[in-house]
């Protein structure tokens, strides 16, 4: 059993497990989405949110950027943590990040994740609107009629009107 134990060893001596964990949170900062591990993931987490709680302080904000300045050595994640970050979450009272599970790796089967800030979900624009934008903005200035058509299907078409074409001056 593994009671009282603190925290996943990730198989490294400390100083690089710290080393990983503030590379991934500079990461996660930084893009505000990172994909990696479950496990990483789920060590990550606290790590990070950790340090955006920092970044939420009102009383002592010089002693809190101090604190988290010795978890990450990047002076534009501690300017976006602080300034952006900080205030985004600041009505927040915890539960800053959330982990969505991928499955596993085709390499090696270790099961993948992505963590993400929570209110940078990721928005999908749908296919049938990208089109409708894109077909009816050349249109509307060249009239109708004047959309070149794309797809192997529409290039058929006009190489057997090209075709036709040819034939009919011979004949």
């Amino acid at each position: 059993m593994r009671h009282r134990v603190g925290h996943r060893k990730l198989g490294r001596i400390t100083p690089h497990r710290m080393a990983l964990l503030r590379n991934l949170a500079t990461a996660l900062f930084e893009r505000e989405r990172i994909r990696t591990t479950l496990m990483k993931a789920k060590e990550l987490r606290p790590y990070a949110e950790r340090l955006i709680t920092l970044a939420r302080r009102e009383d002592d904000r010089l002693h809190a950027r101090r604190l988290a300045a010795r978890a990450l050595q990047d002076r534009t994640v501690m300017k976006k943590l602080f300034d952006d970050l900080g205030a985004r979450f600041a009505a927040r009272p915890g539960g800053y990040t959330r982990i969505l599970r991928l499955g596993p790796r085709r390499g090696d089967g270790a099961e993948m994740a992505i963590v993400e800030l929570i209110g940078s979900e990721y928005k999908p624009e749908k296919k049938g609107d990208e089109k409708g934008k894109k077909g009816a903005a050349p249109s509307a200035g060249k009239g109708e009629g004047a959309e070149k058509p794309s797809g192997k299907a529409s290039r058929r078409k006009t190489s057997s009107k090209k075709k036709a074409e040819k034939a009919e001056p011979e004949a």
